[in-house]
């Protein structure tokens, strides 16, 4: 019977395996626990007043991982997936790969918190938690970063991602994401914060850029 219900455990060692092409990364495992450190603080904070599922919430950090282990992405395209498909996909790789490593009322509820995930307003304070914990790692110096990442793998150019911030700007991206994308105004006020901090960022770069041009 499946005892092991640490995500540190088979999880985490499956996150840091070497991939098809024998190479192997820190960055899923770091992601993962910089996501439930994350969220260990806004627990902390007090931003709820009920009992949450530790171990639920915990495996979900490390499930969220699993679809970016998928596939490579085509060259000249940015390596991204939405959150509806990355929670579904998490779901599904968990409760498919390691049935014989959890608990099967640990895997039930990690995979219910999942496919809540992308909902508008999702029923579990677990989902609403884990769910602004995932958007805000778009915002600030973190989104940016993990944007040159993906474009760089795309074997974008920096211009590029200048071009990309002023198209958000131009449509309203980030306003819309500032408004929809969190169910917690204390999780909300720290991505404003941290939006400024990007757009400080981009501005600094296109200052760079323009400068070379001259």
């Amino acid at each position: 019977m499946a005892t092991d219900i640490r995500p540190e455990n088979q999880l985490q060692r499956s996150l840091a395996a070497a991939d098809e092409t024998g190479a192997r990364s820190a960055r899923l495992v770091d992601d993962a626990l910089r996501l439930w450190k994350r969220l260990s603080r806004f627990i902390a904070m007090g931003l709820v007043e009920v009992d949450i599922d530790r171990p639920a919430i915990e495996l979900a950090c490390f499930a969220l991982q699993l679809p970016l282990r998928q596939g490579k992405p085509a060259r000249g395209r940015q390596t991204s997936i939405g959150l509806r498909d990355r929670a579904q996909q998490s779901a599904e790789l968990l409760l498919a790969n390691f049935a014989q490593t959890y608990e099967a009322s640990l895997l039930e509820r990690t995979a219910a918190l999942l496919r809540e995930l992308p909902q508008k307003t999702p029923a579990s304070i677990e989902a609403r938690l884990l769910a602004d914990a995932v958007n805000l790692d778009d915002f600030g110096a973190i989104g940016f970063v993990t944007q040159t990442m993906q474009l760089a793998r795309a074997q974008g150019s920096i211009p590029h991602l200048v071009e990309a911030y002023e198209k958000r700007e131009e449509y309203g991206y980030w306003d819309a994401r500032l408004k929809d994308g969190f169910h917690f105004e204390v999780v909300r006020n720290i991505a404003h914060k941290r939006l400024e901090t990007a757009r400080s960022m981009v501005a600094r770069l296109a200052e760079e850029l323009h400068e070379d041009e001259m």
